[in-house]
């Protein structure tokens, strides 16, 4: 395997190459433009024998990836923020019609106001379309996770589009060494056969997403539960290969320093690295707090959180995205699993990191400090915006919860 240096962006656009992809088609926005120039020039190198098709909008990307799909290609697209949000419509129309599109997500804020920096709102608010989701920490996890998408989203049991989710500018822009499989490898572990949905065909003409009365709705809603549900085996299966194959392992879930531990911090995308760094000062200071990575939202990993968490006194979910008027997204799926364990822990509901805010080892401490005087006395607040600026919010007439 070859070792480059390069950005989160470059490593999604090589993890598509690895891939040989057939078509892609994308929109640009920051900070996810760079992928599909970076796959562009792939192209026009001869190195990605694909056809690139240079849309209008991001609705019109994801619709020519739904055709080149229907016609039995592999497509591949990349968005960020309101261009995924211009996508909605048809998100749900490649779920639906069970099409293994691989997308690439450089997460960044939802407006009003204009962001262009991060946080999990445009994903999250995509997370019950019917696409596979994973949250990337590192350069080498997002290449990877293009390749493995692939994998998964392919398989019969599965047939549902991909989202590799990679935190803007961050992990978009940020460069590291990362290892990249051969291309022979590669085919070997995501091999390209015929598809194993209906495709258009001149030949055998049909048909296909056409409207369906009551009678049968729940039962193709249904289907894809039931696939997504079974995604979950597929996963592992296809990490399990990738570990056998190029010697890096991954895991729906990745726990740190969690055996004794009486706190557990969850997040996640780059913040785990962060966590991480806390739970070991905070050892250091004789704390028992661990760390809990999700990195398949979707699929949600509820077996496995269960597992994990059982024998923590608090469990503490760090958001990087919010439900209004409620709190963190991936705080209500953790206590889901978790609410009728006998005991459960006490869970605790952290918002920090939105609109590219800086999730420091300091903001950790801050969640870990409150989650561990949480433990003592019992008490809970319903969300805590750990970071947000009392200062502010004070001139603007609003107070801190």
């Amino acid at each position: 395997m070859a070792s480059v240096f390069v950005s989160g962006n470059m490593a999604a656009a090589i993890g598509a190459r690895q891939a040989e992809v057939n078509v892609v088609a994308a929109y640009p926005i920051t900070p996810q433009t760079s992928i599909v120039e970076y796959l562009a020039k792939f192209v026009a190198d001869g190195e990605l024998d694909a056809q690139t098709i240079p849309v209008e909008s991001e609705h019109s990307a994801m619709a020519a990836c739904i055709g080149a799909s229907l016609a039995g290609a592999r497509a591949f697209t990349a968005s960020s923020s309101q261009g995924l949000a211009l996508m909605h419509e048809p998100v749900f129309a490649a779920a639906g019609l069970r099409l293994p599109l691989v997308m690439a997500v450089a997460n960044r804020a939802l407006s009003h106001p204009v962001t262009i920096w991060s946080d999990h709102s445009d994903s999250m608010a995509e997370r019950d379309s019917g696409w596979l989701q994973f949250y990337c920490e590192t350069c080498q996890e997002v290449l990877d996770t293009i390749i493995i998408g692939y994998r998964v989203a392919e398989d019969a049991r599965v047939l549902l589009p991909a989202m590799v989710c990679l935190d803007g500018f961050y992990l978009s822009h940020l460069s590291e060494p990362v290892s990249v499989p051969a291309i022979e490898d590669v085919r070997r572990f995501a091999p390209k056969s015929a598809p194993k949905y209906p495709i258009l065909d001149v030949d055998d003409p049909k048909s296909i997403g056409l409207v369906i009365s009551p009678d049968f709705f729940t039962e193709f809603v249904y289907d894809k539960h039931a696939s997504m549900s079974m995604a979950r085996d597929v996963t592992e299966e296809a990490f399990a290969e990738f570990e056998r194959m190029f010697g890096r392992r991954y895991s729906h879930l990745e726990s740190y320093r969690i055996d004794d531990a009486e706190v557990v911090l969850v997040g996640m995308g780059t913040m785990a690295g962060t966590i991480r760094v806390a739970v070991d000062g905070l050892r250091a200071r004789g704390m028992r707090v661990g760390a809990l990575k999700i990195k398949t939202y979707r699929p949600f990993p509820g077996e496995e959180i269960r597992r994990a968490l059982r024998g923590a006194r608090v469990v503490a979910v760090v958001d990087r995205a919010v439900t209004y008027g409620t709190g963190g997204i991936a705080y209500y799926d953790v206590a889901r699993e978790l609410v009728n364990e006998s005991p459960h822990p006490l869970l605790l509901d952290f918002v920090a990191g939105i609109g590219g805010r800086d999730i420091t080892v300091d903001t950790i401490n801050r969640v870990a400090e409150q989650a561990l005087a949480v433990s003592l006395d019992g008490r809970r607040d319903d969300v805590t915006w750990v970071d947000a600026n009392k200062e502010t919010l004070a001139i603007w007439g609003l107070a801190l919860r």
